[in-house]
């Protein structure tokens, strides 16, 4: 035989009780109940195991409302919404505070059966109200909200929000007529410039209504804020040039008065002042020092200091020079790149010069050469025609030598002449 499965299991088991059930003593069953005020609730009785024995609803003042499926109370609020051996199921339209209290679910058994039906009337505060000690409060001052949910049932319960923070506060729990309440809650915060026109929300959290709300912008006065910026130059001061200052002023009250200051000294003569802006035109060392914009409202005063320093103009650097120094051997080349600040460049030899000086010595030599080579070229030969006369008649050549033409007589003659 196969073993059951999950499924068939459960249903076994819901077979066996139901089959319990219909074999045990009929019973009651039933649900507390909580409706707002002036909607519908909706009471219901649920019998187990009845054995065919009457059901019937009584109202907190033990009068029946419904006996079976027959409605003896003339309460046309009551409307039977659904009747059978197991259930008999009511509805209450328009529910007033005079409604809520235990109802009771009867069944006619032996002995008779009784159950208790719980119907609570929730009521929504009627007003809900947000107030301040004063209208605008001064930076850096503790100021005091107060938040009031009047008529709420149960009594309400309010949050305190500033933007995304929670802030914490103290409640106060009033007791009024018919089960209501008053709900004072008050919250303390000390507020800055950033807190103007931020809102603070009072929320009150409550089971018979959502979205329930109320804020309230705060107003916060506050000293002016000064901010300095330069519109021109962008860069370095320098003399000559002009510089121009921008004031930017925020406060609340609007500043009544702003005023350009320099510190231990008066403004320059050449300052011009436009609005909140200052002109400083042709600007030169004497211009230097301190400057403040200086803002006032009724809360305080402020201001920004702008420090100035004028420095030299731009320098013009003259255009390189070159200076070439010649010699014959060499030639040095020297470059002045500035007149406050010369630098001698390292002397390099112009090696084209050189070769020119050389060329033209070698040239001069090779002149000297050929006239020198010329010149004992001719003496060479008159030696010899005059060694070739004398040999004509001569036993040797000593006796050739003297008796050649031109010899010792000759020798004087040409001894007188160079004298």
């Amino acid at each position: 035989m196969a073993a059951p499965t999950p499924r068939s299991a459960s249903r076994l088991l819901l077979l066996c009780a139901a089959a319990v059930l219909s074999q045990g003593e009929p019973s009651l069953m039933m649900d507390n109940v909580s409706v707002v005020e002036g909607e519908v609730a909706t009471i219901s009785c649920r019998v187990i195991n009845n054995d065919g024995s009457v059901i019937q609803l009584l109202n907190p003042n033990r009068q029946t409302i419904y006996f079976r499926d027959y409605r003896p109370l003339k309460d046309n609020r009551f409307q039977l919404v659904n009747f059978s051996s197991s259930e008999l199921r009511v509805s209450l339209s328009n529910v007033s505070l005079n409604d809520e209290g235990n109802y009771f679910c009867q069944l006619y058994t032996d002995p008779p059966l009784e159950e208790i039906i719980t119907v609570t009337v929730l009521v929504p505060p009627q007003t809900l109200v947000i107030n301040t000690q004063k209208d605008t409060a001064t930076e850096g001052e503790e100021i005091e909200l107060n938040c009031t949910a009047m008529g709420g049932k149960p009594a309400a319960d309010i949050r305190w929000l500033k933007g995304n923070k929670e802030l914490k506060g103290e409640s106060f729990i009033r007791p009024m007529e018919e089960k209501m309440s008053l709900v004072t809650s008050r919250v303390s915060l000390t507020v800055s410039r950033e807190d103007d026109g931020v809102a603070v929300v009072c929320l009150v959290d409550h089971p018979a209504v959502q979205d329930l709300q109320i804020q309230q912008k705060l107003s916060v006065q506050y000293k002016p804020r000064v901010l300095l910026s330069v519109s021109y130059p962008q860069g370095l001061t320098r003399e000559g040039e002009s510089l121009q200052l921008m004031c930017t002023v925020m406060g609340k009250p609007t500043p009544e008065k702003i005023q350009w200051l320099r510190l231990e000294d008066n403004l320059p003569e050449n300052a011009i002042l436009s609005g909140a802006n200052l002109l400083i035109n042709n600007l030169s060392k004497t211009d230097n020092g301190t400057y403040r914009c200086e803002a006032s409202n009724s809360v305080g005063t402020s201001w920004a200091d702008y420090v100035l320093y004028v420095y030299d103009p731009p320098t013009t650097f003259p255009p390189p020079t070159t200076t070439t120094i010649t010699t014959t051997t060499n030639t040095i080349l020297m470059i002045i790149a500035d007149s406050q600040a010369a630098e001698e460049v390292p002397m390099t030899v112009d090696h084209a010069v050189i070769g020119g000086v050389v060329a033209v010595v070698v040239f001069a030599m090779l002149c000297l050469l050929i006239i020198l080579g010329r010149y004992f070229a001719r003496h060479k030969g008159t030696y010899f025609t005059h060694e070739a006369k004398g040999a004509d008649d001569a036993a040797d050549a000593d006796t050739a030598i003297i008796n050649a033409e031109g010899g010792q007589n000759n020798s004087e003659e040409k001894k007188e002449y160079f004298i």
